[in-house]
This record gives C-alpha cells, sequence and structure tokens, in this order.
C-alpha cells in the first residue's frame, strides 16, 4: 500500500441512544466527542440513528405487507381490464 493515502483506522464507539446501545469496533470515521469505554480507556464516539438494537428486522417488529391481498382488492374494487 502507498504511504500517506489511506485514511487512519482506529477504534471507535458506536453509539445508539435511542436503544441505549453501543459498541467498540475499529472504523475510519473519528469524532471530536469522546468517550470512556468499559476497559477504562477512552474512545471517540459516533452517534448512529438506527443499528441492530433498534431496527425493527433485527428487533422482530418489522410487518410483512400482504400483496397478493393488495392486488386482490385492487382488482376487485376496479376489475380487470379485458382488453389486452
Amino acid at each position: 500500500m502507498k504511504p500517506g493515502i489511506h485514511p487512519a483506522y482506529g477504534p471507535v464507539v458506536f453509539r445508539d441512544k435511542t436503544a441505549d446501545f453501543a459498541f467498540l469496533t475499529r472504523s475510519t470515521l473519528s469524532s471530536d466527542k469522546r468517550i470512556e469505554w468499559e476497559d477504562g480507556n477512552t474512545y471517540p464516539v459516533v452517534d448512529v440513528e438506527i443499528s441492530s438494537a433498534s431496527h425493527p428486522f433485527y428487533t422482530g417488529t418489522a410487518r410483512v405487507l400482504d400483496t397478493a391481498g393488495r392486488v386482490e382488492r385492487f382488482e376487485r374494487r376496479y376489475g380487470r381490464s379485458g382488453g389486452r
């Protein structure tokens, strides 16, 4: 790899405030805000709006749309056009 062209890659805490969930990982993102982590060290913290703790797909609160029922309801309401 060429020296001096890659962004700094280091430990960062990603925090989801809505779910009160945070995890430590490595990233090229950085922040001016800092947080003291469980190991006693201080790391930059990046606040995110959605994480696996608050996303409906991962929490099991996702709604499944009944597309077949919607098509049938549309056809009942407006009828099938027979002119093909």
